[in-house]
């Protein structure tokens, strides 16, 4: 297909796909309105691989059906900005950002004076700690499956290293708060937090290949992470989603239409593995949105019905996309390389 057709039918796809996101998105929000909206974040917001994607994002693999899209619906905000972007650190927020299609210019260039609502999910990324856990762990299982051989590689010297590092994102994450107030003082700022992969008992080596002791310490580290977002928050000011506890029952081992995060194997037409899928993202926004309008902070199935079918359509919707196939097939070429 040649380019200019390419773009053509994207942009039919998005367009389309807007439509759906707006038609689909947690309830109006009654007079919590917001006029501009900034989205900050990194590839928990951004979405890689759920459908739709934004292929004119760079590398920086946002998603049309991610969760700030659907905030900026329920809200019908008048003017939307979304900067996330996969492997973005609080270091991004400042400084320029390398992807694999180019360079994402600072997240904080979105920000203006007139910004009146900013949602920020950051910090996974920040020391290495995600990638740390899902390389390490799996790696290290067949050397104990039944114990904890991740939680012991990363212990040192009687302290947890990568819990450590967490504790410095803190500190991070409170300074990007601060800037943002610098250049946007009458936003209201929302830090998001992170859903479960892990359930608290039990296992799904064939979906989360981590030994059976490692469960819990990967649970743990998720623990500390949003705790390390949520004290944050709280130092400054701004407001706290918690995802992780409304997030019970839908980790990664949960059953098919239950899980809001896929497991370890790539879906190219639902998400990134250890990553939010539709569902995750519609629950985060949901949550997003009700606690930005004072409504209790749970999931009735009677949602989690209609996002798991929601990520059902979206799905085949991607995968008879010819735009989206060949963008696809050149994800799947620079992976065998």
């Amino acid at each position: 297909m040649k380019f200019h057709r390419a773009i053509a039918t994207v942009t039919g796809l998005l367009m389309t796909t807007a439509l759906t996101v707006a038609a689909t998105a947690p309830a109006q929000a009654g007079q919590h309105r917001f006029r501009e909206y900034v989205a900050l974040g990194d590839s928990y917001t951004s979405a890689p691989f759920v459908p739709i994607p934004d292929l004119l994002s760079l590398g920086c693999a946002r998603s049309f059906s991610n969760y700030p899209k659907l905030v900026a619906a329920a809200f019908g905000v008048h003017r939307f900005t979304d900067v996330s972007c996969g492997g973005a650190d609080t270091t991004n927020m400042l400084n320029p950002q390398s992807t694999i299609l180019g360079t994402a210019r600072p997240q904080f260039d979105a920000l203006t004076p007139r910004t009146d609502l900013v949602t920020l999910g950051i910090g996974g990324n920040d020391f290495g700690v995600f990638g740390a856990v899902i390389d390490k762990c799996p790696e290290l299982r067949a050397s104990d499956p039944a114990g904890a051989p991740c939680r012991a590689h990363f212990t040192v010297d009687g302290v947890d290293t990568l819990k450590a590092k967490i504790a410095q994102t803190q500190t991070r994450i409170t300074t990007v708060v601060q800037g943002i107030k610098q250049r946007s003082p009458k936003a209201t700022i929302v830090l998001v937090g992170y859903p479960k992969i892990a359930p608290e008992h039990g296992t799904c080596p064939d979906i989360l290949p981590f030994a059976d002791g490692d469960y819990g310490y990967l649970y743990a580290i998720e623990q500390a992470l949003n705790a390390a977002v949520a004290n944050a928050a709280a130092a400054t000011g701004a407001t706290y989603v918690d995802t992780f506890g409304p997030s019970t029952g839908h980790d990664a081992c949960a059953p098919d239409g239950q899980a809001w995060i896929q497991g370890k194997d790539l879906n190219l037409l639902r998400a990134a593995n250890y990553h939010p899928r539709y569902e995750g993202q519609a629950g985060v926004a949901s949550l997003t949105v009700k606690k930005l309008t004072g409504k209790p902070a749970t999931v009735s199935a009677t949602e989690q019905a209609a996002w798991a079918a929601k990520g059902r359509e979206l799905t085949r919707s991607a995968a008879t996309s010819p735009a989206v196939k060949a963008a696809n097939d050149r994800v799947r070429t620079s992976a065998q390389r």
